[in-house]
């Protein structure tokens, strides 16, 4: 048995530390990799460390261009804490190390949750060259894009969903066929995904979307 936990977002870090309890929780006291990307203007791994200040201890993995996550990274580790960043960079370093993160206890943090799917929804604004979210949340993209991501869970997870305007770049990409189904989650609010059954936890909203429609919930 193991958990995911995917955080949308959010600067309060005692919102955030409580929400990844659960991941906390599941790592039984072992080590926590904590992976973190510098796409060029450094990292803040303090903020990092500070989120997880639960787990018994953390070690961080930083990673840069031309420097992806490696199986050796989080040999031993008993959770993976994937960060937030820019989410097209995310996905083309620490997915190639898919394999050694597909039973590890896992949790991410808006790039880090964007990443967790098999196909993840990584930015953009348009689809077909129609505006359909704010560009300031297109994470350096134009066309709404998809990519391979860690398998983890079965949906896209799209980040910051009330916030950044974001929801409806995931109902356009599940609308456009770019990805079956997908999660709209909000700044300070979890989607936890144990053996395949999802909960949603914190202060804001999730919302379901699939050919089905749309379903809203609440953060326990």
């Amino acid at each position: 048995m193991t958990v995911e936990v995917l955080i949308g977002g959010g600067r309060d870090e005692e919102q955030v530390r409580s929400l990844l309890a659960p991941f906390i929780d599941e790592t039984g006291g072992g080590e926590v990799v904590a992976v973190v990307v510098d796409d060029g203007e450094g990292v803040d791994l303090d903020r990092w460390r500070g989120v997880l200040a639960g787990a018994a201890s953390v070690r961080c993995v930083v990673l840069s261009a031309g420097r992806p996550l490696a199986e050796a990274d989080v040999a031993g580790a008993a959770g993976v804490f994937v960060a937030g960043g820019l989410t097209p960079l995310y996905a083309e370093l620490v997915t190639p190390a898919r394999a050694a993160l597909a039973t590890v206890p896992y949790a991410g943090f808006s790039a880090g949750a964007a990443i967790a799917a098999e196909r993840s929804l990584v930015g953009g604004w348009l689809v077909d060259g129609r505006p359909v979210c704010p560009d300031d949340a297109a994470e350096d993209l134009d066309e709404v894009t998809v990519v391979p991501g860690l398998g983890r869970v079965g949906f896209a997870a799209d980040v910051h969903a009330a916030q950044w305007g974001t929801t409806s770049r995931a109902l356009h990409a599940v609308a456009a066929g770019r990805v079956d189904a997908a999660c709209a989650i909000d700044e300070h609010t979890a989607v936890v995904v144990r053996d395949g059954t999802a909960r949603v936890t914190g202060a804001g909203f999730a919302r379901w979307i699939d050919a089905g429609g749309v379903r809203v919930e609440a953060g326990a």
